[in-house]
């Protein structure tokens, strides 16, 4: 899941269907968006438990990845230990890749 994990980040930044940040992620989340929202191992267990409630009463999956802030800011080239995308195919393609029986 490592590196495969990283390089479907750095694609899915690129193509411009990554949202970055607590903030944007969780207005994203409170709109109801259907989504895949990845924690970086180093967050705070408060901010996730915060990104979880309100994906509960929504459409979006939370997943902590097995990645710091610093390893996943450098795969996707700007600053983030919370990121979020909403496009089907990277969705699928990162819980694939993880081997996780999630969906999106």
């Amino acid at each position: 899941m490592t590196n495969k994990l990283l390089t479907l980040l750095g694609f899915c930044r690129k193509a411009g269907k990554l949202i970055t940040g607590t903030e944007k992620v969780t207005f994203l989340i409170k709109e109801g968006k259907k989504c895949l929202v990845m924690v970086a191992e180093d967050i705070s267990e408060k901010t996730e438990k915060e990104l979880r409630f309100f994906a509960q009463k929504g459409k979006a999956v939370v997943i902590r990845v097995p990645f710091d802030t610093f390893t996943v800011s450098q795969a996707i080239g700007t600053k983030a230990g919370v990121v979020a995308t909403c496009d089907d195919g990277f969705c699928k393609a990162i819980l694939q890749g993880g081997n996780t029986n999630g969906k999106c």
